[in-house]
């Protein structure tokens, strides 16, 4: 261990062994003591969730129950969803491939309640593509082998085949659903998840999810080459041609269509905001309207308003618009938050129409007091968790993120690094499969961070090193919340300790970790897994900004010898020998180059 204050530019880890909180009949550990899980003789009956009592929801649950130990009984709800290989125009420009879910894109909208078990089949349809599904943002507590990682959780789905993943919706709120094979996602394979729940303010009406996205083109796969091309010669990655709101937008020539909201007066209406974007984070408002923001990333927050949203690659905002101004036409704006590094050619609209308004182009005009860094709000989580902090400064270990030459496929490239390191994983490979068969033998490009089994906490100092390009990185968690404890611009120290909040700090799935500053997170190891950590801009994930954590190991839900989860790897082990038309040439998460002939057996 060394002492926090000989950091250089590090990722860096430490873990407590000091306990905090009770024991729950899972054997979980409670963050802290202050929520407890009421005994059923204490529930009261419910109060009936509705546009006055949206903190209401079912007997004993409410919006002050702490969704991380307890959470209702519900129902299982199940969905069909085939992925295929197609073409779409989605603002006008003229048709090109495609990767949809049920042809739609975005793909379906998956609804149910907060406790129930969600039940989704994926067929493969493609026919030289494999593919991967991950639930983003959600907990997956005990159920780690259904995250939909292939080459960590679970082996990629061939061409042809078809898989169940089956989980339990502990939280509440809006999240995302998405490929995270190669660069799928970016070419429409998402759809969006809205689950129901209690809300921390009122509200008269539901909106459901609001999908923004940018598009290329050209393919993701084309994007992701041109972006590694580029970044050999020290430029950035290609830019975008459009954003689209809800699968639709006008091009620049003015084909294609504006999407359409409709607002009733003097109504509240929520809105469930999700960036499935690729590469561009988004500045998002509505003219002459503010938001109230009452959950970011499955965490309920203490609502508060704001003119302006940022909105990093895969993150959510459920907000409340109120429809209180005159009757008219007003703007919904996402545009590339230049403030984050990101850039596109086009620019996100639609039109939201006051209900007995003649629908027309809105000739309102922008917010005021955009925002001048780029930076998430300081939310307030409503269930209040406190983290430990008294160990902090004794115990630190580093890994450094840098971005510079690493040595790949016997070649020099130019990767981002996380210890050094550019992830490259095979997907017919997972790393829990190594855990069933007792394997410590992981790859180094597996990038895998063992969690000390006696944690119950663990902190994480992400720094960007000295040299690297200075972009505002979202940074995405699997199997946890960040507890955003603190960010700041040049390299963390001692210095910087008494900026970090341990009593209630904000929380979320994705954070920025500023362009050339640092960002400190804890998490609970209170999941087992093999979780990946990873920046969200795909082409970043491409060049190797990845590590995953190992956590409780010896706890995890393995696959049951001869299930389904065998059965995927053995489709996909046959499908690879038969010689696909396309050579492997990524690390089955996002795209990865030079490409690996011969696939990626050869070289792991």
């Amino acid at each position: 261990m060394k002492s926090i204050v000989t950091f250089g530019a590090a990722l860096l880890g430490l873990s407590t062994t000091t306990v905090f909180g009770f024991a729950l009949p899972n054997g979980l550990m409670s963050p802290n003591t202050k929520h407890l899980v009421p005994r059923f003789e204490e529930r009261q009956s419910a109060c009936v969730n509705g546009p006055t009592t949206r903190n209401c929801w079912s007997a004993g649950f409410d919006s002050s129950t702490n969704n991380y130990v307890s959470w209702p009984n519900g129902k299982t709800v199940t969905y069909d969803i085939s992925i295929t290989n197609t073409t779409c125009n989605p603002d006008g420009h003229g048709a090109r491939v495609c990767l949809l879910m049920n042809g739609k894109l975005p793909g379906p909208a998956l609804i149910a309640n907060w406790g129930d078990t969600l039940r989704v089949t994926i067929r493969n349809k493609m026919q030289h593509n494999g593919t991967s599904i991950h639930w983003h943002g959600l907990r997956q507590l005990n159920s780690n082998i259904q995250d939909g990682v292939n080459g960590i959780t679970e082996c990629a789905l061939a061409p042809g085949d078809s898989k169940t993943y089956q989980f339990r919706l502990t939280e509440y709120g809006t999240t995302w659903f998405h490929s995270h094979f190669s660069g799928q996602y970016g070419d429409g394979v998402i759809g969006s998840i809205q689950i129901n729940g209690p809300a921390t303010a009122n509200y008269d009406l539901d909106l459901g999810p609001y999908v923004l996205q940018d598009w290329y083109y050209m393919t993701a796969f084309q994007a992701g080459s041109i972006a590694f091309q580029n970044g050999q010669v020290g430029g950035g990655p290609p830019t975008g041609d459009n954003i689209l709101i809800n699968g639709t937008n006008k091009n620049a020539q003015g084909g294609g269509a504006y999407n359409r909201v409709t607002l009733t007066p003097n109504k509240t209406h929520r809105l469930r905001i999700i960036n499935a974007a690729i590469d561009a984070s988004l500045r998002v408002s509505l003219d002459g309207h503010n938001f109230t923001v009452i959950a970011n990333d499955l965490v309920p927050v203490v609502p508060y308003n704001t003119s302006y949203l940022q909105v990093g690659i895969g993150q959510r905002y459920d907000v409340i618009i109120n429809a209180n101004r005159p009757a008219g036409n007003y703007w919904f704006r996402a545009d590339a938050e230049g403030l984050c590094q990101s850039a596109n050619n086009g620019i996100g609209r639609a039109i939201f129409t006051y209900q007995g308004t003649t629908v027309a182009d809105p000739t309102s005009s922008a917010q005021p007091n955009p925002p001048t860094t780029c930076a998430n709000p300081k939310s307030t989580p409503k269930i209040a968790i406190n983290v430990p902090s008294a160990q902090f400064q004794q115990q630190a270990q580093n890994l450094p993120v840098a971005f510079g030459p690493v040595a790949s496929n016997g070649q020099n490239l130019v990767l981002w690094t996380v210890n050094g390191t550019s992830m490259i994983i095979d997907p017919g490979k997972p790393t829990v499969q190594y855990v069933a068969e007792g394997n410590t033998s992981y790859p180094p490009s597996y990038n895998v961070v063992s969690v000390s089994d006696a944690a119950t906490w663990t902190y994480w100092v992400i720094q960007q090193a000295a040299g690297a390009p200075p972009i505002a990185h979202p940074i995405h968690l699997h199997g946890h919340d960040s507890y955003v404890l603190g960010t700041g611009s040049g390299t963390f120290s001692a210095a910087n300790i008494p900026q970090l909040t341990f009593t209630n700090p904000p929380r979320r799935d994705v954070i920025f970790l500023p362009g050339g500053g640092w960002l400190v997170i804890a998490f609970p190891t209170d999941n087992p897994g093999a979780w990946l950590m990873h920046c969200h801009i795909a082409f970043h994930v491409s060049m190797g900004l990845s590590v995953q954590f190992l956590e409780k190991k010896s706890q995890i839900n393995l696959p049951a010898k001869n299930s389904e989860w065998y059965n995927t790897c053995q489709n996909w082990k046959n499908y690879q020998a038969n010689k696909p038309v396309y050579p492997q040439d990524d690390s089955g998460l996002k795209k990865r180059w030079p490409p690996v002939m011969g696939g990626m057996g050869a070289e792991i």
